[in-house]
């Protein structure tokens, strides 16, 4: 038996028709299903954990035994008091008295619950009343940690260490974050995020045009300064060169402020762009630009491989987990625009180099294919609950 369902009125995404998994089923007659809720940011939200928490419920809520329900961690206010949300403060305010009322009445309902979680003061706003709840009510807690940010949460925020260790597992994306934790005495395991590498399209690259996007969210630890600053010398040997950069957030005015002092020319702010047209964004382009001071584990960079498109990107945080300098992307010193630049030249005039990198790109991205991921996760529910194992 399977149930996908939301614990709220979000618009969630179903189970791609004909879906097949070699995830092991319960056998026949099993009418107790595990439930798990997810708790984690909808799509309203921009970023990759809404999207990676959409895949997740696509991927483990059509498996027989498992019953996903998903929480979102931004419930929307009922419809005539949609307005809120556009009040800074106030959104907050309603957003948490919404978040925790209908928490605490969902969570006595499940066996397991799964807390998608970033650092600082969202960690304090969002995971620690999920951590307390599922204390109070003797739940499993899985903490699905997801911010490049740990080492200062760690050691800044007298919060951190006491309500991580109410979780019953920690759980990272990404091996960085397990070395960051394991340095800190805390344990932690890694599962990949999802790609469904079926939504790109591959194209073979060998000769590039010096067409270049990117598409991280425009604030501050993503430094997006750097890729202007990188493609205004650029433009000096290319002068036809384009670059699009994609997505929104508080840096955008004066990032466009800095693109017209630097006078870039064919550069285009184009905002948010629909989850269901980042393929046909990617499939424009001829190199991907990434250049943030901290990250974990950038969907961004799994959707290029599978699209084909080469990286030049810093080496932050969990990038160099995901991608291997001059093997499957090209690696830059943090805030170093001139590198940037000249890894971008590389790329135009070498096309042994691109082709190398992204065929092996193309080999890396496999190992993130939904269904040894998804085993992974249905294992660990399985070691969690007794009844899970014994139905398994």
């Amino acid at each position: 038996m399977s149930s996908l369902r939301a614990a709220d009125t979000e618009p969630q995404a179903l189970a791609p028709a004909g879906t097949q998994t070699n995830l092991k089923e319960n056998p026949a007659g099993d009418t107790q299903p595990v439930r798990v809720l997810l708790i984690a940011p909808s799509l309203d939200i921009l970023g990759g954990q809404a999207v990676q928490a959409t895949r997740l419920m696509e991927v483990l809520g059509a498996l027989p035994g498992l019953r996903m329900t998903f929480f979102p961690i931004n419930p929307r206010p009922p419809k005539p008091f949609l307005w809120i949300r556009r009040v800074p403060y106030l959104r907050t305010l309603v957003t948490f008295i919404l978040y925790i009322s209908r928490l605490t009445f969902e969570a006595r309902k499940h066996d397991i619950l799964h807390i998608f979680s970033a650092g600082l003061s969202s960690y304090t706003l969002w995971t620690i009343p999920a951590l307390l709840l599922g204390r109070l009510y003797r739940k499993k807690i899985i903490l699905n940690y997801r911010d490049g940010q740990a080492e200062q949460h760690i050691t800044e925020w007298r919060t951190a260490r006491p309500t991580l260790k109410l979780a019953d597992r920690i759980v990272t994306p990404s091996g960085f974050l397990v070395d960051v934790f394991g340095k800190h005495g805390i344990q932690a395991q890694s599962i990949f995020n999802i790609i469904e590498t079926s939504r790109f399209r591959y194209r073979k690259r060998r000769k590039l045009r010096p067409v270049f996007m990117t598409n991280r969210i425009l604030e501050p630890l993503y430094n997006v300064d750097c890729i202007l600053r990188a493609f205004a010398i650029i433009q000096v040997r290319y002068p036809d060169a384009t670059l699009t950069i994609a997505h929104d957030g508080c840096c955008r005015p004066a990032l466009e402020k800095l693109a017209q002092e630097l006078g870039l020319r064919n550069t285009k702010f184009i905002g948010r762009v629909p989850h269901e047209k980042i393929p046909e964004l990617y499939d424009s382009a001829d190199i991907y630009l990434t250049s943030p001071n901290i990250d974990c584990m950038p969907g961004s960079l799994l959707e290029c491989l599978a699209s084909g498109l080469p990286i030049v990107a810093t080496k932050a945080g969990g990038i160099p987990y995901i991608v291997r300098d001059r093997e499957t992307a090209l690696l830059v010193d943090i805030n170093d625009h001139e590198a940037l630049a000249a890894r971008c030249f590389e790329l135009l005039e070498d096309e042994d180099l691109v082709e190398r990198l992204t065929s092996r790109g193309l080999e890396e991205v496999k190992r993130y294919h939904w269904a040894p991921v998804g085993d992974q996760w249905f294992r660990l529910y399985r070691e969690l609950t007794p009844a899970l194992r014994e139905r398994a």
